[in-house]
């Protein structure tokens, strides 16, 4: 975006100033440079630094602040180019806060503090800026959902082929039963119509009998007439011949 590209080099042009100036001239920074460091030498149980250690110290400083807002200014790296000089204004403002100092020192030293605030948040802001691009946080959020919906898509796939393989199983169980019935179903045809087969064997032999039975009583009620009759004819002969024979 044109806006960028102008307001960096804005931006990054009073950290170069000061840095190149810190790097050139050590000496107008010294004092301030010495007060910062005994206060982390004091907290540290070490001795003060030397004028040539401050110096040096402050040149480091220096030249660490130009080449940071150079990065700044062409766009190379431009939100850690951001957060160093930040970092780097920190100590700044800590060295120039107002709070002790008392009368004319106390007005420099709140002038100094404010422009290293306000370059101090100026500096995060840059920092923070995405170019419009997604934040961490988005794109965390976006993974997660991303990832919840392949487990969705996933689980739901998983229950697709589940109901599926149900399926096959209910109708390979109904084929199974069915043929399982029909098997059943012959048997019990066979049995059936051996049954009949049986019964109607029974029937006939029962009538067969029956007509046996019957031309048995014919045969025996024949005979029964016939010997009756014979016994008439034999009676009849007799007492003719006895009258026969009386006279």
């Amino acid at each position: 975006m044109l806006l960028r590209r102008l307001a960096r080099p804005l931006l990054a042009s009073s950290f170069v100033y000061d840095g190149v100036q810190a790097a050139l001239h050590p000496a107008e920074h010294a004092s301030g440079a010495r007060e910062g460091s005994g206060l982390v030498t004091a907290q540290l149980g070490r001795p003060a630094l030397s004028d040539a250690q401050v110096s040096l110290l402050v040149r480091a400083h220096g030249i660490a602040t130009a080449l940071a807002g150079v990065a700044l200014a062409v766009g190379r790296a431009p939100r850690t180019a951001a957060l160093v000089l930040a970092a780097l204004t920190a100590p700044l403002a800590v060295v120039n806060q107002p709070f002790t100092s008392q009368g004319e020192e106390r007005t420099q030293k709140t002038t100094k503090f404010m422009h290293n605030l306000g370059a101090i948040g100026a500096a995060l802001i840059a920092g923070v800026d995405l170019e419009g691009r997604p934040g961490i946080s988005w794109r965390v959020h976006h993974a997660r959902e991303a990832a919840a919906v392949s487990a969705s898509k996933a689980a739901l796939k998983a229950s697709a082929k589940a109901g599926q393989a149900g399926a096959k199983g209910s109708k390979a169980a109904l084929e199974a039963g069915a043929k399982a019935g029909a098997t059943v179903a012959t048997v019990k045809a066979v049995k059936a119509a051996k049954a009949a087969k049986t019964a109607k064997h029974d029937k006939a032999a029962h009538k067969a009998n029956a007509k046996a039975d019957k031309a048995a009583h014919k045969a025996s009620a024949k005979a029964e007439k016939a010997q009756a009759k014979a016994a008439r004819k034999a009676s009849g002969k007799a007492e003719k011949a006895v009258a026969d024979s009386s006279r």
